[in-house]
C-alpha cells in the first residue's frame, strides 16, 4: 500500500464522474513528530496498529455525506520514526461547507476509532 498523497490524489481524480462532482478535496499527511503531545518528551519512535476495516467504513459513512463524493484513506502500519508519514486521506466534494465538515469529522473519527499508536522514548 503507497504511502504517497499524490498518488492518492490521482486516485480520487481517476474515479468516474470526478470532473462533474467535485469542486473541492482536501488533503490530511499526518507524520511522526519528534515530540510527544502530552509533554513535548522526545520521540525516538512510534509504533502504528490501523484497524483498517473501520477506516474503510468510516470513509463509506464519509461519502454518504451530501455534496462528497471521495473519502480515502491510507495508514502506515508497523514501528515508524519522526518524520515518516502516519495517515494520508482525502475528502473530495461539491462545495467547501460540506468538504471542510467531512474532512474534520473524518480526521477526528479516524484518529481516535482507527489507529492505536504508542510512542517510544528516549
Amino acid at each position: 500500500m503507497s504511502m504517497d498523497i499524490t498518488e492518492l490524489m490521482r486516485e480520487v481524480k481517476a474515479r468516474p464522474g470526478f470532473a462533474e462532482h467535485v469542486g473541492m478535496m482536501m488533503m490530511h499527511n499526518g507524520v511522526v513528530r519528534a515530540w510527544s503531545r502530552a509533554d513535548h518528551a522526545p520521540v525516538v519512535a512510534m509504533k502504528v496498529t490501523p484497524d483498517r476495516e473501520r477506516m474503510a467504513a468510516i470513509c463509506r459513512e464519509m461519502e454518504q455525506r451530501p455534496g462528497i463524493f471521495a473519502a480515502v484513506a491510507r495508514a502506515a502500519e508497523g514501528i515508524l520514526h519522526p518524520g515518516e508519514d502516519v495517515l494520508l486521506f482525502v475528502v473530495a466534494g461539491d462545495l467547501r461547507e460540506n468538504v471542510k465538515a467531512a474532512y474534520a469529522e473524518m480526521l477526528d473519527r479516524l484518529k481516535a476509532e482507527s489507529c492505536v499508536k504508542q510512542e517510544f522514548f528516549e
